[in-house]
């Protein structure tokens, strides 16, 4: 029965593809835009996510304040950390190990062809089995890094690609770190990190003394906490040593004590904001449509006072009359909605793909989950039925004596 009620309401809104299109116009496009712009944000928030999601929650960065968009972490400050500060940490109760990381803006040479890169040190002795646990470090092809290599470097998984050099590098490649030479030794695993999928790293001891980087000019102190359970204290405990060394009242801290956790939760707060104001303005324009399917479902059921009346007199029932004309709104939301999802859709895909091919960076992404377009499916439906309940109401309260005297 109800799948006859279906046929029928879609031969009416046929008849009237005019009035359906402009009726489904709010729906689709406020679909569209929760589709298309949730998944743009789901996307960056996935692909942010993954620059951070291979570190554990027991670590923690130390860097001074700076610009943070102007280049790599502790770049651009005013009062750089100082190379004692590792070992100052790494006293405090509840530090497993603390060590100084150098991380540099550099030129890459490799294949007569330059691209602005960044070379990041890798701490020696103890230190660097710790550091490779951190990081999750290991080897796609050749080696990591062992103590005493100089002149010799491992590189992110990206550089195995011909986009930046117009050849991939392999093991044994020498590439150019600002004009000196250094042997490809190993080749990182895939991160999904912009950062580590395309870093130089190098022995700490070899961007010193053949890089020449001030030694005494600290970017950021890697710190790995014993007990997680204890993080939120040895951070404190931190920012206390911090602010005695560096001489600044609580308020005024130059430094930032940061872990991956904590910057991913201010990147999601951020993001459900946007997020919410992205709910908020499409919202209006699904309410719109929603006015939209009740002002055509008032006027169908004036000028089809007299078919109404026919029915009616024919024996149709007020619940068959409730039915048709409920039906034909829930309809007229759900075509909107899918409309708006496969245009929502092509949206996110496209402008990412745009992005991407434009800007050649992979962290603009989209993901449109199963999810989200089952509940915007659902959602479209509903509020094409909620809207409809009161024309359909009427239609069926009609009297059909006074329908068919009224009817021209």
């Amino acid at each position: 029965m109800l799948k006859d009620y279906a046929i029928f309401s879609l031969k009416n809104l046929r008849n009237r593809k005019l009035r359906s299109w402009l009726t489904m116009i709010g729906i689709f496009i406020g679909i569209a835009a929760v589709i298309s712009l949730i998944g743009l944000g789901e996307g960056l928030r996935l692909a942010i996510m993954s620059q951070f999601g291979f570190l554990g929650p027991d670590v923690l960065g130390v860097q001074a304040s700076g610009i943070a968009f102007a280049g790599p972490p502790g770049s651009m400050v005013a009062t750089p950390l100082s190379d004692e500060l590792a070992g100052k940490i790494e006293k405090i109760n509840g530090v497993e190990a603390a060590f100084n990381r150098y991380i540099e803006s550099s030129t890459l040479e490799f294949n007569n062809k330059q691209d602005i890169g960044i070379a990041g040190s890798a701490p020696e002795g103890e230190n660097r089995k710790i550091f490779e646990r951190m990081l999750n470090l290991r080897a796609d092809e050749g080696r990591l890094l062992k103590d005493g290599d100089t002149k010799k470097a491992v590189v992110g998984n990206d550089f195995k690609k011909e986009d930046a050099f117009g050849k991939g590098i392999k093991i044994g490649d020498k590439i150019l770190v600002n004009d000196i030479f250094f042997e490809v030794v190993g080749i990182l695993e895939k991160k999904g990190s912009f950062i580590f999928d395309r870093i130089v790293m190098i022995n700490e001891k070899s961007m010193i003394d053949v890089l020449g980087i001030d030694k005494k000019k600290v970017d950021v102190v890697a710190v790995k906490v014993k007990d997680q359970n204890r993080i939120v204290q040895v951070k404190e405990d931190i920012e206390k040593l911090m602010r005695r060394e560096r001489n600044v009242e609580k308020g005024e801290e130059d430094f930032q004590v940061e872990s991956p956790q904590q910057t991913l939760e201010t990147l999601n707060s951020t993001l459900f904001a946007v997020t919410l104001f992205v709910y908020i303005i499409a919202g209006i324009s699904i309410a719109v449509g929603g006015i939209g399917i009740m002002n055509t479902m008032y006027t169908s059921v004036l000028e089809r006072t007299k078919e109404i009346g026919i029915m009616k007199s024919i024996g149709a029932r007020n619940s068959a009359i409730f039915t048709i004309f409920f039906v034909e709104s829930g309809l007229l939301g759900t075509v909107g909605g899918i409309i708006g999802i496969a245009l929502g859709m092509s949206f996110a895909y496209g402008i990412s793909f745009a992005g991407r091919y434009l800007l050649g960076s992979e962290i603009i992404q989209a993901s449109v989950s199963p999810f989200l377009i089952i509940g915007a499916l659902i959602f479209s439906f509903g509020l094409g039925t909620l809207f409809g309940v009161l024309p359909a109401y009427r239609a069926s309260k009609l009297n059909p004596v006074d329908s068919l005297r009224s009817a021209k």
